[in-house]
This record gives C-alpha cells, structure tokens and sequence, in this order.
C-alpha cells in the first residue's frame, strides 16, 4: 500500500482496488468537515498546492474539490480560496442525495411506493436495520 500524506492528514492509497484518488480526497475532507475536524470557514489548500503535496494531477484535485462543492460542503471564494462552508454540511448533502435520488427514480417511472422500497431497502441494508 502507497500512500500519501499532507498536513490536512489526507492519505491516498494507490494499491490496486482502492477508490479513485480524488474520492478518496472527496470523503476524507468531507468527512473531516462533518465530524468538525475542519471547522466552519477553514481554508483549503490551493488547488495546485494540494495536488503537488500529495503528487497528484491538479485535475484530481479540482474534481474532488467540485464535487464538495456541489454537495454544499466547501465553498469557493473567487480569489480568496476554497473554505469548510458554515452549516450543516452532512444534512445539506443528505437533502442533495434524496433530491437526486427522486427525481431519478422519477424519471426510471417507479411508482412513490416503489421509490420508497428501494430506498427503504437500501438503507437497512446500510444499516442493518
């Protein structure tokens, strides 16, 4: 297993079967920003400056970021960088999925009661409930 660490503690794991780096960027800082280890308003690395500390493609890099971004849990300013968003990260992303997930299932033609089955299905078998 090779890995990679930064200041951020952001570990990339390039053995085979592992997630894509720049998932792996995508959970470990989003789960550091719900958990509070990356409080409210606290500024993100550059875009190239991360890429180059954990020697990966700033392209990588700007993805993982996007997609905190689209999931409400950074937010950039301009110039100024990239930042934890204040709020409550976890229950806007939530709020992002369930939205995403309708309007699919919608669009798949299920029915609400089939819609909420597999939902349902899903999550106690995420949880075990």
């Amino acid at each position: 297993m090779t890995s990679t660490t930064t200041p951020l503690k952001i570990r990339i794991d390039d053995s085979a079967g592992s997630p894509a780096p720049y998932e792996q960027l995508r959970a470990q800082i989003a789960d550091r920003a719900r958990s509070g280890r990356l409080p409210a308003g606290f500024k993100l690395p550059t875009v190239r400056g991360l890429a180059q500390e954990l020697g990966l493609a700033a392209n990588t890099v700007a993805k993982a970021y996007r997609a905190l971004e689209e999931d409400g849990v950074v937010e950039t300013r301009g110039r100024n960088g990239t930042f934890v968003a204040a709020g409550e990260g976890s229950s806007r992303e939530a709020a992002s999925a369930a939205q995403a997930y309708a309007e699919r299932a919608h669009r798949l033609g299920l029915t609400r009661e089939e819609a909420l089955a597999a939902a349902d299905a899903a999550l106690r078998a995420r949880y075990g409930r």
